[in-house]
């Protein structure tokens, strides 16, 4: 069974740091073949919820405060580690992240940047498709907002 921890950027250790790091890296540039610069400053201002399984990290999404990503709170750098990706993971930490914005910021709009693969699954939550997409790191993506409820 899953088990989440939710953390500021200086509350991380510098192993759970690494992990971080090293999980996205595998699925975003070495996975998806997209050299892209991760350190965006952006984690330093983020929440960051972190799912572990049998003490692995399995699964992780950034949760950004409004004004840094988008006017609204955003739900960034959403990935699951590939050897447990059969587990649906996935879906456990896109109802995670959002129950913790709802703790941190009540019921608020939330808006994310979306690959354009992934549309029905983030409308499962609610979130609505913006716009068309467009290319970021050359990888198809949409602007979608999940409306305060």
């Amino acid at each position: 069974m899953i088990q989440w921890q939710l953390k500021t950027f200086s509350a991380l250790t510098a192993a759970e740091l690494y992990s971080i790091m090293r999980i996205r890296q595998e699925v975003f540039i070495v996975e998806q073949t997209c050299p892209y610069l991760d350190a965006d400053g952006k984690d330093i201002y983020s929440h960051h919820l972190l799912g572990y399984e049998e003490n692995e990290l399995a699964a992780y999404s950034r949760l950004v405060p409004p004004k840094i990503s988008y006017d609204e709170v955003s739900i960034g750098r959403v990935v699951t580690a590939i050897k447990f990706r059969r587990k649906k993971f996935g879906k456990l930490l896109m109802q995670q992240s959002i129950e913790e914005i709802e703790k941190l910021y009540g019921k608020v709009p939330i808006r994310i940047g979306a690959q354009a693969y992934l549309k029905n699954f983030y409308e499962g939550f609610g979130f609505v498709d913006l716009n068309e997409p467009y290319l970021e790191d050359g990888i198809p993506h949409l602007i979608m907002l999940r409306s305060a409820e």
